[in-house]
């Protein structure tokens, strides 16, 4: 018989939101269904078709959020297991910090849920183009399978700290952060 969905604030109280991130790629309980939980591509956690305005349960939940190789994301403790909804990314990148330049810059990003972030060899940056010319869609890895969407003011900000370098493929165009350069898009091929 399938367990009915617990509500957040319940599962809230079970957990102390003041500790360390959980080891949620540890934990193994057995899946108890589906909740009624999204989380929008603008960053939004929705229960039951409502946005969740307590900041401080979004941001408990995003402390027990993983990805699994199904490509699904769960909720999970050490006991429960449940299937959750997310648009695109389950966080949102909403603020660029940027210290140093060249080599030695580091980039910083804080997320909707008050992750810091250094990209780097940990935390790459990556950028995905859908259709060839479309709209860019900038990511930050942040832990496991889960990672950031930027905001389009972020990915400006971020574009704004560009470089042009030349490649083996053509002109490409990125920024520095902990001696790793990160391509956000081919300028074009050599002739």
């Amino acid at each position: 018989m399938p367990h009915p969905a617990p509500d957040p604030a319940i599962l809230a109280a079970q957990l102390n939101a003041d500790r360390p991130l959980p080891p949620v790629d540890r934990w193994n309980p057995p899946l108890l269904g589906d909740m009624d939980l999204r989380i929008a591509r603008d960053g939004i956690w929705h229960h039951e078709g409502m946005p969740i305005q307590r900041e401080a349960l979004v941001r408990l939940f995003a402390s027990i959020l993983r990805c699994d190789e199904d490509g699904h994301y769960y909720l999970v403790t050490p006991v429960e297991k449940w299937r959750i909804r997310v648009d695109d990314a389950p966080f949102l990148a909403i603020r660029l910090d940027a210290t140093g330049t060249g080599h030695e810059q580091r980039l910083i990003f804080t997320t909707n849920v008050g992750d810091l972030v250094t990209a780097g060899p940990d935390h790459p940056l990556i950028v995905e183009y859908r259709t060839p010319g479309g709209e860019p869609a900038p990511y930050l890895h942040i832990r496991g399978r889960l990672r950031a969407l930027l905001s389009r003011a972020v990915f400006l900000e971020l574009a704004e700290l560009g470089e042009e370098r030349q490649t083996a493929h053509g002109r490409d165009y990125g920024v520095w952060s902990q001696g790793q350069f990160f391509s956000l898009g081919c300028l074009g091929e050599e002739t």
